[in-house]
């Protein structure tokens, strides 16, 4: 039991666990839609898109989070724009919004003459560092997705599984569907602290995709990828902490064993059950 305590004297490390968790629990339920819906990309680009509202911030002396957010809307907005009011497909207009962004985020960069800004932790995070601001910062943020989610499952179930029959009960599927954008937006600055921009996409996809491989139906596909997710967060951090790795990276290829195992293993679903 020693070991299982031993990281807990330390106030940083429980910080990390309480913010790993949270995460771990929020990313992935959200992630239930993005991978239904076919929106890996959307996800992926939009993670990288805030880069310009970090520098932004930083130069404007702003709490780093508060620059990501402002932009990560507007993005998810535009992007959500720019395909349903023009004939580009999805994924072109994603693709032109997240060269364009990134490019913007590099040249605001290297037009402030400081190349020594510490960015590092929203490209990589930095969980070790969680203060106990940014606790409720991710509680607050967290709490207003979930419940948005169970406020509006029906609304969101219709319009990913039945957009005929959404249209036939008149559910404003281009609100939800902006919202939806707008939540993801949210999350993915809510997680940038724990994993950063280069591997939120992981806890996004990653258990929410290795639920899907162990059931059908969306109430326990959610209950099931938050649970890898939280258990990807308790014990990647514990890795972390023994092995001497980075946190973010540690969450996420435990999050990856899991998918393997389910890829293999999963009843009836599994790679292993297509020889026998």
């Amino acid at each position: 039991m020693d070991w299982l305590l031993e990281p807990l004297q330390f106030s940083f490390i429980t910080r990390a666990l309480y913010a790993s968790i949270m995460v771990g629990i929020l990313c992935p339920i959200l992630g239930t839609y993005v991978i239904l819906r076919g929106m890996a990309f959307f996800g992926d680009a939009l993670s990288h898109t805030i880069l310009p509202g970090v520098v932004i911030a930083f130069l404007l002396d702003w709490p780093l989070a508060v620059g990501a957010l402002i932009v990560g809307v507007l993005t998810a907005l535009g992007i959500g724009f720019l395909t349903e009011k023009s004939d580009l497909k999805e994924d072109t207009a994603i693709g032109i919004i997240f060269v364009g962004m990134f490019a913007l985020g590099i040249a605001l960069l290297s037009g402030s003459g400081n190349y020594t800004i510490d960015l590092a932790h929203f490209l990589f995070g930095n969980l070790l560092g969680v203060s106990t601001t940014d606790l409720w910062v991710i509680l607050g943020l967290g709490t207003a997705v979930l419940f948005t989610i169970y406020l509006f499952y029906k609304e969101f179930l219709l319009i990913s599984f039945d957009p005929i029959l959404a249209a036939t009960l008149r559910i404003p599927a281009s609100f939800f569907r902006y919202l939806l954008l707008v939540l993801i937006a949210i999350t993915i600055v809510t997680s940038l602290q724990v994993v950063g921009i280069t591997l939120a996409l992981a806890m996004f996809i990653t258990p929410a995709a290795t639920a899907s491989l162990l059931t059908n139906r969306l109430p326990p596909m959610m209950a099931i990828a938050a649970g890898i997710g939280a258990f990807s967060g308790l014990s990647g951090l514990y890795i972390s902490f023994y092995m001497n790795i980075a946190s973010g990276a540690a969450i996420v290829l435990v999050a990856t064993a899991l998918f393997i195992v389910a890829f293999i293993f999963a009843p009836g679903r599994g790679r292993l059950w297509q020889f026998i």
